[in-house]
């Protein structure tokens, strides 16, 4: 069963990335904090989030 969550990306991600490349590396970086957590979609500051449970 698939579920979705919404993970708060800090604000520093935005700051520090200096294009749209970068700043892809930059989530998908941090989301290494939340393991079986496939980035969907990134909506304003928040990543929509599948969890393979």
């Amino acid at each position: 069963m698939h579920n979705q969550s919404k993970v708060r990306l800090p604000e520093s991600i935005w700051e520090l990335s200096k294009n749209e490349q970068e700043l892809k590396q930059r989530i998908l970086h941090y989301m290494r904090h939340y393991p079986g957590y496939t980035v969907l979609r990134v909506e304003g500051r928040i990543a929509i989030c599948d969890i393979g449970r």
